[in-house]
């Protein structure tokens, strides 16, 4: 089986896991500190606060903006449920704006009709937008950021796919275009520290509130004290994983590099296959490439492709079904929710294989399958 994605471990990980395996400091110690200010160097953020998973680091980054019941946040519904359950959890509603169909990212030219034909009552309401970065290509983020600013809403980027990527020449995580970015470090990811997340910003009272809320809203006070002043998590990441993704950030350029050209090489064994589309890389982006999807022009193949791929030892994968298509979301209010490109698009796509040790070989024997199956 060639899995569609797999992390990549090697000798110095274990060594720098096993060296805090052995130190007196293993939740969380002096390992926490040093990889959230590698983070920051590297996207050129001020502050970095890592957490437990990417999940709660998107809570964590809501909870922070404060926002809370009866506010609105705009979104797409093209990514992992999360980014959307977290504005279920702090008690707001996503608003779920369409997608482009070259990038898979939210439409931003929708972003604008979306706030202006909301009532009177709700557009105050409305206080942030949250684009997702869908398979490591960034958003359009110049764009978002002053429609943002134009209505003063704030900008949170569920970067997790796109942790390497850039915008313009600027790392995404940087900040420039946003209030906080988050991360995911889960095996899949651009590093893993086996799960693991993060926020960025260049907001100090952001930074101050996430560390707060990422420990039970508990610090010390004068007299060494614990004193919790705000309700808040059990969020705090370990040393343990810290060291893993240190050692993991390092190699973090080059994973990147192999993830393009194993791009590269699909794009040249498929180019002459005219029955799907490939994923494109726009102008003055850098991806990350997450992820690899390609779209079935017939959607009525794009099943049986998925399992004959399966039959043949190819973990193809589905990213993702729409968010508001999941039943929970249909049972609060989105059953009557279509949204015309979200619906061509999760009708016909199929991920591949895309990670940093996928071989040449390997990627020639799914596209060689691919092409089998639309020649059968």
């Amino acid at each position: 089986m060639i899995p569609y994605s797999h992390q990549f471990i090697d000798s110095k990980d274990i060594e720098a896991v096993l060296k805090v395996l052995k130190s007196d400091w293993i939740t969380q110690g002096p390992k926490i500190s040093e990889f959230e200010k590698a983070l920051g160097k590297y996207c050129g953020a001020k502050f970095a606060v890592v957490c437990s998973s990417g999940t709660s680091a998107l809570h964590l980054a809501y909870l922070a903006a404060g926002l809370k019941k009866g506010d609105e946040i705009i979104t797409t519904p093209n990514t992992f449920a999360a980014t959307a359950n977290m504005i279920l959890a702090v008690g707001a509603k996503p608003i779920f704006c369409d997608i482009r169909l070259d990038t898979y990212n939210i439409d931003e030219s929708q972003i604008e009709k979306l706030i202006t034909n909301l009532p009177a009552g709700r557009q105050g309401k409305l206080k942030a937008i949250v684009p997702v970065h869908f398979a490591g290509h960034p958003c359009e983020m110049e764009k978002i950021s002053k429609i943002a600013k134009k209505h003063k809403l704030l900008v949170i980027e569920d970067a997790c796919h796109a942790l390497g990527a850039k915008y313009k020449n600027s790392k995404i995580g940087s900040c420039r275009y946003c209030d906080m970015a988050v991360f995911s470090f889960h095996p899949v990811k651009s590093i893993t520290a086996g799960e693991g997340g993060a926020i960025l910003t260049n907001n100090e009272k952001f930074y101050k509130k996430l560390i707060s809320l990422r420990s039970h809203g508990i610090h010390k006070d004068a007299q060494g004290k614990n004193v919790m002043e705000e309700l808040g998590y059990n969020y705090r990441l370990t040393d343990i994983q810290a060291a893993l993704g240190i050692s993991q950030l390092k190699k973090l350029d080059g994973f990147i590099r192999q993830r393009h050209a194993a791009v590269n090489n699909y794009k040249k064994e498929l180019a002459g296959v005219r029955s799907i589309i490939l994923p494109q890389e726009l102008k003055n982006i850098y991806s990350a490439w997450h992820i690899y999807v390609i779209r079935v022009k017939n959607p009525a193949q794009r099943d049986s492709l998925m399992q004959f791929l399966k039959n043949n030892g190819i973990g193809a994968n589905f990213h993702y079904p729409a968010v508001y298509s999941h039943p929970y979301y249909q049972k609060i209010g989105y059953n009557n929710l279509k949204l015309a490109n979200t619906e061509r698009y999760q009708n016909s796509c199929i991920t591949l294989p895309c990670f940093p040790a996928l071989s040449r070989p390997e990627i020639k024997l799914v596209s060689n399958l691919i092409k089998e199956f639309f020649n059968k």
